[in-house]
């Protein structure tokens, strides 16, 4: 069974940065595409916003909103994926998720952008 957690959430300020991380079992990790959504207060489950994507080779692709301030890493070796974001505003705040391609979510972890 495919399990995904979520960890480094917590209270950033306005203008910084953050790195999120996601330890992945259960799969091949070198084998897995692994996204990561962000859900903001208030909105439903269904409208979680596309962060970026770790393709296997290693490749990424970002959402809109975070394009230019996002990094997206991998490391094999420990089964963990990472998610760096810069110049953090209020609208970053939300619970980020890592997800498996189709269905398979972490429990999330919450980030507060607020000074």
């Amino acid at each position: 069974q495919v399990q995904l957690v979520e960890s480094g959430g917590g209270l950033v300020k306005p203008g910084g940065s953050l790195t999120l991380s996601c330890v992945v079992s259960g799969t091949t990790f070198s084998m897995t595409v692994l996204r990561w959504y962000r859900q903001a207060p208030g909105t439903p489950e269904n409208d979680r916003e596309l962060v970026g994507v770790s393709f296997r080779d290693g490749s990424t692709l970002y959402g809109q909103a975070v394009e230019g301030r996002c990094t997206i890493s991998r490391d094999n070796a420990a089964n963990t994926v990472y998610l760096q974001l810069h110049n953090l505003g209020p609208q970053d705040t939300a619970v980020y998720y890592c997800n498996e391609p189709p269905n398979t979510w972490g429990q999330g972890t919450e980030v507060t952008v607020s000074s």
